[in-house]
């Protein structure tokens, strides 16, 4: 299974490999040069290959894909989610030394780079999306628009990233931790896949279909991280493992245990898959990212 999905996540990720190197063209400074290192570290860019999964699950029958409106928005989610990674390896926050097998930014560059590297990485993110052609649909290029800046802000991903910080230390519930996931994680996940759907043209039950899968990979794919920091290795991991313990973090494992956890993950996994029911075999590539997310090794 991993071999077959590391050879589609390739193939899936060609156009936006060229459109994230193209959108960072430049003079070389520093800054830039701290934004590429993080940007181009590798990655299975999952968030913005589930926005072109989406969309093509969701594209009416018979209509061409436009590509040039769909990976804006694709590579604009994968800065926004490399400025988080940035910043969460920081000392303030997880104060990590290896990211993807090489060191995280502030080991490289500095503390003040790897912060301005972020924040400019999430500024060129919605530069890139407000600057997007779609004529006589304005209206859901800014709905678009604004449920990723929800998804990744004080009521999404930011937010959740401040819950995980307060929890440290702390005994919470498994309600608590299910809240602290969703929007550390699932938040994201879940506005990759309805930006591509809503892309596409998506709406009533369909819409409500994709936000059912993105929800259920979103909570999956965290708690399959918590896993993995438990069982995976360093060197498949490409970061140091065992530091949620460690660092005293609320994690799944540490709640429920692993086999409720795996078990868990499995749940979520099997209901984001009915939910593709009503899309056939235009779903089969979100299909395939579903299976994948509870099973990989990294």
């Amino acid at each position: 299974m991993s071999s077959v999905m590391d050879d589609f996540f390739t193939e899936k990720k060609q156009p936006i490999e060229a459109y994230l190197k193209a959108a960072l063209a430049g003079p070389v400074n520093k800054l830039l040069e701290a934004m590429r290192y993080s940007l181009e570290a590798g990655g299975k860019r999952l968030r913005p290959v589930l926005v072109m999964a989406a969309y093509q699950a969701c594209l009416p029958i018979g209509e061409a894909p436009c590509h040039d409106l769909v990976l804006p928005f694709a590579a604009a989610l994968e800065m926004i989610h490399t400025y988080s990674l940035i910043h969460d390896d920081l000392p303030a926050m997880d104060n990590d030394d290896l990211r993807r097998g090489k060191p995280t930014s502030h080991k490289v560059f500095g503390e003040a780079a790897a912060i301005l590297a972020g924040d400019a990485l999430l500024t060129e993110a919605f530069s890139i999306m407000a600057q997007t052609k779609f004529p006589g649909h304005e209206a859901l290029l800014l709905t678009v628009i604004a449920d990723i800046a929800a998804a990744s802000g004080a009521f999404g991903m930011a937010g959740g990233q401040w819950l995980d910080l307060e929890a440290e230390g702390k005994h919470i519930s498994a309600a608590e931790l299910e809240n602290l996931h969703r929007h550390k994680t699932g938040c994201l996940i879940e506005v990759s896949v309805t930006t591509g759907a809503k892309l596409a043209g998506a709406s009533g039950s369909s819409l409500e279909a994709m936000v059912t899968y993105g929800r259920s990979i979103g909570l999956a794919f965290q708690i399959a991280d918590d896993i993995l920091d438990v069982e995976g290795g360093a060197e498949a991991m490409g970061k140091n493992t065992g530091g949620d313990a460690r660092k005293h973090k609320s994690t799944y494992p540490g709640l429920l245990g692993l086999a409720a956890s795996k078990a868990k993950a499995g749940a979520l996994k099997q209901q984001a898959i009915d939910a593709l029911q009503p899309f056939g075999e235009r779903g089969e590539s979100l299909r395939q990212i579903a299976e994948y997310i509870v099973t990989r090794n990294s």
